[in-house]
């Protein structure tokens, strides 16, 4: 049975809890994800979910709670880089560099040579531009710089953080088929975004934050009533105060 579960979801959390100062910033979050679906990790700004991706991922040693890759906490998996691919910081990247140099530090740790460079390079769209400096890129650019970065090892899972900030809307397009695309190969992705209405055309899955507490975790068909958007369920659920796992 455990083997199965393991197989079935490829992130499971218990409970997982941060306080910063007294101040529940994650308050008993518990869910999982699915393996070969997209999940989005949604809802406003400050809602927790940042918090809560830096737990999963080691970053911030939670208060209360656990956090499992296939079984594993994130810092027992074995060439993590393979397995995992991490986008938390779309603007981390040091200007001078250009955005060929930027994948190079990061691929030893990932196994990769410059042929898997050029080929990242060539599928977010920037292979006319992975010589110039990434200090002259727009925020777009960067964002598909960081999924390239992420996607270095060729890992089975996505972790992005909003990923679609600053794309244009030719650039959101592009973003919501990559992803369909990486999905239907097999893929796993979660991804936070505060931006509802974009993420409905995206995600199977919606885990929705809200004061750093779970609202809900469930499929997007089961959540959104006849006609209703996905920015509409939002407001339904905050103002009905609901709290846990539908």
């Amino acid at each position: 049975m455990k083997q199965v579960e393991e197989e079935k979801y490829v992130i499971s959390v218990r409970g997982l809890t941060k306080e910063f100062q007294g101040t529940r910033a994650v308050d008993s979050v518990s869910f999982d994800v699915a393996r070969g679906r997209i999940t989005g990790f949604l809802g406003p700004n400050g809602a927790g979910k940042t918090t809560t991706l830096r737990m999963l991922l080691g970053l911030i040693r939670p208060t209360e709670g656990t956090a499992r890759f296939w079984g594993r906490p994130y810092g027992e998996l074995p060439t993590p880089t393979r397995r995992v691919g991490v986008g938390l910081d779309g603007g981390a990247f040091l200007g001078g560099r250009t955005g060929r140099g930027h994948l190079r530090c990061y691929a030893r740790a990932a196994g990769c040579g410059p042929e898997r460079i050029a080929r990242l390079l060539a599928d977010v769209g920037l292979e006319g531009a992975a010589d110039r400096p990434v200090s002259g890129y727009s925020t777009g650019m960067k964002q598909r710089l960081s999924l390239a970065t992420a996607l270095l090892g060729d890992p089975e899972l996505l972790i992005l953080d909003e990923p679609s900030n600053g794309l244009d809307p030719e650039g959101m397009l592009w973003l919501r088929r990559f992803l369909r695309s990486y999905a239907a190969g097999g893929g796993t992705v979660l991804l936070s975004s505060h931006l509802l209405g974009e993420m409905e055309q995206i995600v199977d899955d919606v885990l929705l934050m809200h004061h750093g507490r779970l609202l809900c975790a469930q499929p997007l068909s089961g959540l959104l009533e006849t006609d209703e958007r996905l920015e509409s369920a939002f407001m339904r659920l905050t103002q009905a105060g609901i709290g846990g796992r539908a």
